[in-house]
């Protein structure tokens, strides 16, 4: 089978960019064909070895001949852009679905797919519509968002949801959603978990103190880690309040360390600041054997987000042998339960801080890392999901 795959992110830095790039590189493994259209604003991006990669350029940090004049939309950030959908005016919005039209078409005449795999229920998945190939499409959730704020798209997405063979949902609170707002594919929907990559996150034998010393930092008692975009869908300031909540009951004993980067990396140090956080530090970008590194030796992963359409960057903490605490909405109470971390209230500091301090100091911390790395691997390995991808994709 031959699949081209559609997305609106590159292929780092976002949840469906990830998703794309193990979904690709899974279905090659299986002896699949795989393509993938996707925006970029750097040259200087990642291969996929053995697939056929059709880049769109925007306009960022590099002039790149042949770049759209401005930067890739999102539906709120992206650690490389601010812009968003509905900041395109209306000549821009022409520029964009233009040239990924004109990438559409090339990519289907060169690499003739059988099937076309889009990734939101979004402007890119209704050009789709054009090519005439089947289509299938995963709702990641911050398409559904879109819709919340506007209903500027609308129109283009019921096209796109009316025309797909399914639409594949990845959380009980998502596919939900997509029933509400989409009520008449209702009998297209079908549930599919998300996948992490194994041979990317696992736990690593490590010492926290060499781990540390690589960004200049000492260990202290404990360790915790918040990683993803900065966002303020992302909760990282409620993280913060409770930072400051744990940094006095626990008085130069927690590190706490926020993996990322974002429009918010400025007011996010502003607030920090002021709350006189002495044991918080920001260390922007950081690739995957860092991250990797980084989960193996922390004792809390926190996911403190107002709204997580699934939740990725848990199950990969969980990978890795890091409990996770999280907020109790979207896909993360599909992930976590008592056994694996805790749920918490959105907004709520103080219970964002009491559950991060019981967690660190559970007795059965370190047999309750290797159950986390193992319910991670035994119910969200991307391998193990493959065979029922492939079913929707066929069929």
């Amino acid at each position: 089978m031959k699949v081209l795959i559609i997305n609106h992110f590159p292929l780092v830095g976002s949840g469906s960019g990830t998703y794309t790039r193990n979904i690709a590189v899974h279905l090659m493994k299986k002896g699949h064909e795989v393509s993938i259209v996707f925006p970029e604003n750097t040259t200087n991006f990642s291969d996929i070895s053995g697939a056929a990669l059709y880049p769109v350029y925007f306009t960022y940090e590099e002039d790149i001949e042949g770049a759209l004049p401005f930067n890739f939309p999102c539906f709120t950030t992206h650690p490389r852009s601010v812009m968003t959908f509905f900041d395109l005016d209306g000549d821009q919005l022409e520029m964009y679905l233009n040239a990924f039209r004109d990438i559409i078409k090339r990519a289907v005449a060169e690499f003739r797919p059988d099937v076309i795999h889009g990734q939101h229920i979004w402007l890119l998945s209704w050009l789709a519509i054009e090519t005439g190939l089947p289509y299938i499409l995963t709702a990641h959730g911050t398409d559904l968002m879109g819709y919340q704020k506007s209903d500027r798209f609308k129109e283009q997405a019921e096209d796109v949801a009316a025309g797909a063979k399914r639409m594949i949902t990845i959380s009980n609170d998502n596919d939900k959603l997509v029933r509400e707002i989409f009520p008449n594919a209702i009998e297209k929907t079908v549930f599919m978990r998300n996948g992490y990559d194994p041979e990317c996150f696992f736990p690593e034998k490590l010492t926290r103190k060499e781990v540390l010393a690589a960004y200049g930092l000492a260990p202290l008692k404990y360790f915790v880690l918040f990683a993803g975009k900065l966002a303020h869908f992302k909760g990282i300031d409620v993280l913060l309040e409770a930072a400051g909540i744990y940094e006095e009951t626990h008085k130069g004993e927690i590190l706490t360390l926020i993996a990322g980067e974002g429009e918010l990396m400025a007011p996010l140090k502003e607030r920090a600041e002021k709350l006189r956080l002495e044991n918080l530090h920001f260390l922007g970008f950081v690739n995957v054997p860092q991250l990797r590194a980084l989960y193996s030796t922390a004792d809390v992963s926190v996911v403190p987000s107002r709204r997580e359409p699934f939740g990725l960057v848990a199950i990969e903490a969980l990978a890795c042998g890091a409990p996770v605490v999280a907020t109790n909405q979207g896909g993360l109470p599909d992930i976590i339960d008592d056994k694996v971390g805790a749920l918490v209230d959105v907004e709520d500091a103080a219970g964002l801080a009491k559950a991060i301090i019981a967690e660190m100091l559970r007795p059965d911390r370190p047999q309750r890392g290797e159950y986390a790395a193992r319910y991670a691997y035994e119910t969200y390995a991307q391998d193990s999901l493959m065979d029922q991808l492939i079913g929707i994709l066929s069929n």
